[in-house]
C-alpha cells in the first residue's frame, strides 16, 4: 500500500507563513492545511500546484508518495 507523507509544514515555516495565511492564499480553510500537514488528506492537483507556488517548492518535495 502506498504511504503519503507531507513536508508542507517545513516549507511553510521557512516562508514564515501561518496555516491561516497559507490557507487564505490558496483558497481553502485552515483545517485543510492542518489535515495536509498531518498526512490525513491528499490534495487535488490544483491545490498541490497552488501550494507549491506559494511556498516556492516543487510538488515532489512537498507531497511524497512512498510505494
Amino acid at each position: 500500500m502506498n504511504e503519503f507523507r507531507c513536508e508542507l509544514k517545513k516549507y511553510r515555516l521557512i516562508k514564515e507563513l501561518t496555516q491561516e495565511q497559507l490557507a487564505d492564499q490558496v483558497g481553502v480553510r485552515r483545517e485543510t492545511i492542518m489535515r495536509l500537514e498531518a498526512g490525513k488528506y491528499n490534495p487535488s492537483l490544483k491545490l498541490a500546484i497552488d501550494i507549491s507556488r506559494v511556498v516556492e517548492t516543487p510538488i515532489e518535495a512537498l507531497f511524497i508518495f512512498d510505494e
